[in-house]
C-alpha cells in the first residue's frame, strides 16, 4: 500500500502500486529483457544509455541463466559504466548517497552509515564496498537473487524502516523521468548537512507531478543577499526580493532557467509579476530586501 494517501502528488506511483521485477521459475527471454531494462533503470539513476553502452556481455550471461539477478547488479554496479557516472565524477558522500539509492531502494539512515562505507571505501576499494550492499542481510531479505532492486521506502511494509528514509529518499529521488546525472543539484551532496546534525529532512516534491512543482535555492548566479540601492525620488523607498523558479528565456532554442532573483521597488512589484508570468515563471517567495 502507498505510505501515504497524497502519494500520486509527490510522484511515487510508480513504485508504490506496482509489484517488483522478478526473474521467476520457467523465465522467458522476453522475461529476462525485461529484468534487464529495469536493472539499468535502477542501477544506472534512470540515467541515458546509448546502445553501445550497453553491458551485452553481462546480459547474456543472464539471458542464458549462467547468473541469476543479484550478480547482474553487482556487475553492473562494479562496471566502468557505472564509475563514469557516478564515482569518478562525484564526491565520495555523494556516491554513498547514490550507491544506497540504486543498490538498497533508500537513502543513508545516519551518519554512521555512511562513515562505514567511507571508510570500507578507502581502505578496501570500490568493489568492496559495492559487495558490502549486495552480500547485506538487508539487500537478501528484501531483493534475494531474483529481484530487481527498487525504491521500497516509498511504500509501507514495517519491516526496518525508519520513517527519516521516507523523507530522505525525496532528496534523492526527484520524479520517474529524472536521471540522477540532471538534477539541479549536480554533484553536491543531498543529505550530508541532515546526517551531520542527525536532524529530519524536509519533503521536496518532485516537478512534473500532477500538482506542485520543485523549487531550491540557487547557490551560483543569484542576486546577493543585501542590497545598497535605493528607489527613485519621491517613490517608496522599500526594496522588495522575487525569488522565481521555471523562467523561459527569451531566445531560441527556449531554455528554462531553474531559478533567478528580481529586486524591484514597491511600485514595480505588479508589473515584474505580470512580466514573470508572462515567461513562465513560478513565484516562490517575496520578501522585502535588507
Amino acid at each position: 500500500m502507498a505510505i501515504t494517501t497524497a502519494a500520486s502528488r509527490l510522484g511515487t506511483a510508480a513504485f508504490d502500486q506496482t509489484r517488483p521485477i522478478e526473474l521467476r521459475p520457467n523465465w522467458t527471454p522476453e522475461d529476462a529483457k525485461i529484468v534487464i531494462q529495469s536493472v539499468y533503470r535502477q542501477v544506472l539513476g534512470n540515467d541515458y544509455l546509448m546502445q553501445s553502452e550497453r553491458l551485452t556481455s553481462l546480459e547474456s550471461l543472464l539471458t542464458n541463466g549462467q547468473i541469476n539477478v543479484r550478480d547482474f547488479v553487482r556487475a553492473v554496479a562494479k562496471s566502468d559504466l557505472y564509475k563514469t557516472k557516478f564515482l569518478y565524477p562525484h564526491f565520495q558522500t555523494r556516491v554513498i548517497e547514490l550507491n544506497c539509492k540504486h543498490l538498497l531502494g533508500r537513502a543513508p539512515y545516519d551518519e554512521s552509515e555512511v562513515i562505514e562505507h567511507l571508510d570500507r571505501y578507502q581502505n578496501q576499494g570500490f568493489d568492496a564496498d559495492i559487495d558490502s550492499y549486495i552480500d547485506s542481510v538487508e539487500y537478501d531479505t528484501y531483493f534475494g537473487d531474483a529481484i530487481v532492486p527498487y525504491y521500497r521506502d516509498f511504500v509501507t511494509t514495517g519491516i526496518g524502516q525508519k520513517t527519516v528514509g521516507f523523507t530522505r529518499m525525496f532528496r534523492l529521488y526527484r520524479g520517474y523521468a529524472n536521471s540522477d546525472r540532471s538534477q539541479l543539484a549536480g554533484t553536491n551532496s543531498r543529505l550530508a548537512s541532515d546526517l551531520a546534525k542527525n536532524s529530519a529532512t524536509a519533503i521536496i516534491a518532485p516537478s512534473g507531478g500532477s500538482e506542485g512543482w520543485a523549487y531550491q535555492a540557487s547557490k551560483q548566479g543569484t542576486a546577493p543577499s543585501r542590497t545598497f540601492g535605493r528607489s527613485s525620488a519621491g517613490s517608496n523607498p522599500g526594496l522588495y526580493r522575487i525569488e522565481v523558479t521555471g523562467i523561459s528565456l527569451p531566445r531560441y532554442p527556449k531554455v528554462r532557467r531553474s531559478n533567478k532573483e528580481f529586486i524591484v521597488p514597491y511600485e514595480q512589484l505588479s508589473n515584474t509579476l505580470q512580466q514573470i508570468n508572462k515567461l513562465g515563471g513560478k513565484v516562490a517567495s517575496i520578501t522585502l530586501a535588507q
